[in-house]
């Protein structure tokens, strides 16, 4: 059995990559309670997340963030999907290294913008030219995320159900 089965698993990677929808089925195989930060903060503040950026800008949105990362990270045994972003502040990567293993779930740019093309909850894609944007993003934040990684999933055409017993499989092996 891989160690990680006493800690958490936390997920990170762009946004698209399959963080919520892989999270909850590896939270499920693995027993585990499922909580997504961006869906946290949502459920906490009764708005949703563009309208929080809308309202506070994108550091009202991280500190927010950064208060429901560092109450998920002291929870046992569970799967953490986090923002695409949440990567971004130090604390925030320490608190994630520190409580469980991180799994880097990555898709390529025409994956991503398939997958994100027609869903409004992304403010940061609100633009002229997100596909621009996204390569951006990944361009900035790649190097964050496999530093931070334990493992890393390229998700790329795989099935929900494939990716999950891939993890699987690559958890079990820690």
């Amino acid at each position: 059995m891989g160690q990680c089965l006493n800690s958490n698993i936390i997920l990170i990677g762009p946004m698209g990559a399959g963080k919520t929808t892989i999270g909850r089925q590896i939270a499920r195989v693995f027993g585990f309670d499922f909580f997504d930060s961006d869906r946290e903060i949502e459920e906490r503040t009764g708005a949703s997340i563009p309208l929080i950026f809308e309202l506070e800008g994108e550091q009202g949105f991280r500190k927010r963030e950064q208060d429901i990362i560092a109450e998920l990270a002291g929870k046992s045994q569970i799967v953490l999907a986090t923002g695409g972003g949440a990567i971004l502040k130090e604390q925030n990567r320490k608190l994630l290294k520190s409580s469980g293993t991180i799994v880097y779930l990555c898709a390529s740019l025409d994956d991503l913008i398939e997958r994100t093309s027609k869903d409004k909850n992304r403010p940061l894609l609100q633009t002229e030219n997100p596909r621009a944007k996204l390569q951006s993003i990944i361009t900035k934040r790649d190097p964050i995320y496999r530093q931070l990684a334990d493992i890393i999933l390229e998700t790329n055409k795989m099935t929900v159900h494939t990716a999950v017993k891939k993890l699987e499989e690559l958890i079990y092996k820690l």
